[in-house]
């Protein structure tokens, strides 16, 4: 089975609708390392090369696979419109599937945080 088999249906049809030819060598091989191995991952590469999809496409997969029962995963950014920015394309891309994403930092709504902190899934 390749990796794009394996990624969640809702990933999948996310893929299908947004027109993406292939995945990028960079996502397959993070795909293949996160799903058939616990190693550890560094991802490095240039600019729009596809890391970011690299690292959330097999972890949101996992998370969709094994719901967690707390906070999944946790993206750290240096810079407030990086997370801004993600939490769009996570937001777009979540938007099929039950698994909820929440911004953090100084100019986020505080009601969201309190609502992640008291109910984490």
């Amino acid at each position: 089975m390749g990796v794009f088999e394996r990624l969640a249906p809702y990933i999948q049809d996310f893929i299908y609708q947004n027109k993406w030819t292939e995945l990028r060598d960079i996502q397959v091989a993070a795909c293949e390392v996160i799903f058939d191995s616990d190693d550890n991952l560094l991802l490095s590469s240039g600019t729009a090369s596809g890391k970011t999809e690299a690292a959330f496409l097999p972890i949101l997969t996992e998370l969709y696979n094994k719901p967690s029962r707390s906070v999944g995963a946790l993206y750290i950014s240096p810079l407030k419109a990086l997370i801004n920015d993600q939490f769009k394309r996570l937001d777009l891309l979540l938007t099929e599937s039950d698994l909820p994403v929440c911004k953090w930092h100084g100019d986020a709504s505080v009601t969201e945080k309190n609502k992640l902190v008291k109910n984490p899934k």
